[in-house]
């Protein structure tokens, strides 16, 4: 598991929102995995794969932040 999984992706300083303290938002490793699963339904393989038909919701989330966990890790290398 990747140590560094709870760095903010967009962390905003309380002074550019009139708040106090800072609002981190979600973490790199949601954003990360977001951005793999938004490609992934986003292409035209998906639609009629035979190898993907049986896929669940839960294993393209599955898949989605095994990438965003292998790009943490690439960051890092």
């Amino acid at each position: 598991m990747i140590k560094d999984q709870s760095e903010p992706a967009f962390p905003v300083p309380g002074s550019e929102y009139g708040g106090t303290g800072t609002f981190f938002g979600m973490t790199l490793r949601d954003y990360f995995a977001a951005k793999a699963l938004q490609g992934t339904m986003s292409s035209p393989q998906i639609k009629g794969n035979s190898d993907l038909d049986s896929w669940r919701p839960e294993d393209f989330a599955d898949f989605a932040y095994r990438i965003a966990d292998a790009m943490l890790a690439a960051r890092t290398a």
